[in-house]
């Protein structure tokens, strides 16, 4: 056969055509976001084997027998990568948020028998059954889909026995089985503290027990650990994310959020996968773990709906070279589905372009999952996660507050969004 000979191209099985602007987020964008002025999108089954211009996606793939779907003028870009929920929880602390926006101080709240906080949540989490937690959170992952999110990842921590850490990441793994939107599994047994148990025996109970068994059953993929004044010490998260790596769970750690004890510092040192909240990391820190390539987790609809004192610096750790990746945190205390909301946040009050926020939204959180070589982006090879807004410029997901754009959410190769337009 000549060398000159053509390469067969692979036949795609849908192609997207008709958008006034394609974001491929493409990890060498040097625009960050890779806008490509009406592009094209072609799959085939579950992947994405071509995007760029019509004449780019022609020559790479053979369009013949595709069905095409019109994105209609508006923008094409990847489904978003939630990387830091608790999307599982029962019950809801609405009483507790709405005494606090009126200006409650916790002491007022105790007063009027409200109970506050992570183990609050952990009471109505263990009094529910596995079937509740699956249909609540199924609710909750469903609003996510309609908002352009394809993979979520999916924390426990609102169980703090061995018993409940296990159920809730079993309930991950039923709500992977059931509903559209991929599930990343994390172990955060060290969330917080069981009331009813002494500090050194849950942590040993953490270590001895519940570690060695989500690895054991493939539970989780993450071991998580919330490292802050009042939770967990540096020197207790360290010997928690060293038994997690030693059964083969990856490290990620809440820190800093409320407090500066060193967090940061562990998260460099290890190195973790990322290192989330960040409010009170310094210049310094924030120049070790760009060093060390841990992703930092930024969550602008938590500082929101806790009214935080003390908001997280993004545009110092951009500026000190971190990647960073967006995340919606939902849980009790910050009720939030829609990544797009979040954008908003990032870019009106943490200083985020659209092209990063957005950029921070989808390969940066997949970058946070360890997975920045699957999915976030829409490249040749990747999965076709795809989310098409009813908007004709990317910047708009910004600009356009309080609306859900999503017209069409594609998950791997299959439509399972698509919105009325009336």
């Amino acid at each position: 056969m000549s060398d000159d000979a053509p390469v067969a191209r692979p036949r795609a099985s849908l192609a997207i055509t008709g958008a006034a602007e394609l974001v491929t987020c493409a990890a060498a964008a040097v625009d960050l976001v890779g806008r490509v002025d009406g592009g094209v999108v072609a799959v085939a089954d579950e992947q994405v084997i071509a995007a760029g211009t019509a004449g780019e996606v022609e020559r790479a793939a053979d369009l013949s027998g595709a069905w095409i779907l019109d994105a209609a003028g508006g923008v094409v870009a990847p489904g978003f990568v939630d990387c830091h929920t608790h999307v599982v929880f029962a019950g809801s602390r609405v009483e507790e948020y709405a005494a606090r926006v009126g200006g409650a101080d916790t002491s007022e709240l105790a007063l009027r028998g409200i109970v506050t906080g992570i183990l609050a949540t952990v009471e109505m989490t263990r009094a529910a059954s596995s079937d509740e937690l699956v249909a609540s959170a199924a609710e909750r992952l469903a609003g996510m889909l309609r908002s352009g999110t394809t993979t979520a990842e999916s924390k426990s921590g609102y169980g703090l026995t061995s018993e409940d850490e296990i159920r809730m990441l079993e309930v991950n793994q039923r709500l992977r089985e059931m509903q559209p939107v991929d599930i990343v599994s994390t172990f955060l047994g060290a969330h917080e503290f069981p009331p009813e148990r002494r500090r050194a025996a849950y942590i040993d109970e953490i270590v001895s027990e519940m570690i060695p068994r989500v690895a054991e059953e493939g539970l989780a993929e993450f071991c998580d650990v919330y490292c802050d004044d009042g939770y967990y010490s540096v020197e207790e998260s360290r010997r928690i994310l060293e038994a997690g790596a030693n059964a083969g769970l990856k490290p990620k750690i809440h820190t800093d959020a409320y407090s500066h004890i060193g967090g940061s510092g562990l998260a460099a040192d290890f190195p973790a996968v990322s290192a989330d909240h960040l409010n009170h990391t310094t210049e310094d820190e924030m120049e070790g773990l760009a060093a060390a390539g841990v992703i930092g987790v930024v969550m602008p609809g938590l500082d929101f709906a806790v009214a935080h004192t003390r908001p997280f610096d993004a545009r110092a750790m951009l500026e000190r070279g971190m990647t960073l990746a967006l995340a919606t945190d939902i849980c009790p205390g910050c009720w939030l589905e829609s990544m797009q909301f979040v954008i908003a946040l990032a870019c009106r009050l943490y200083g985020f372009t659209p092209a990063a926020a957005l950029r921070a939204a989808t390969i940066g959180g997949a970058a946070a999952l360890g997975q920045a070589d699957k999915i976030g982006s829409l490249e040749p090879g990747k999965l076709a996660d795809i989310a098409i807004f009813d908007v004709p410029r990317y910047e708009d997901l910004a600009y356009r507050l309080g609306r859900n754009a999503v017209r069409t959410v594609i998950k791997r190769g299959q439509v399972v969004v698509e919105a009325s337009r009336t």
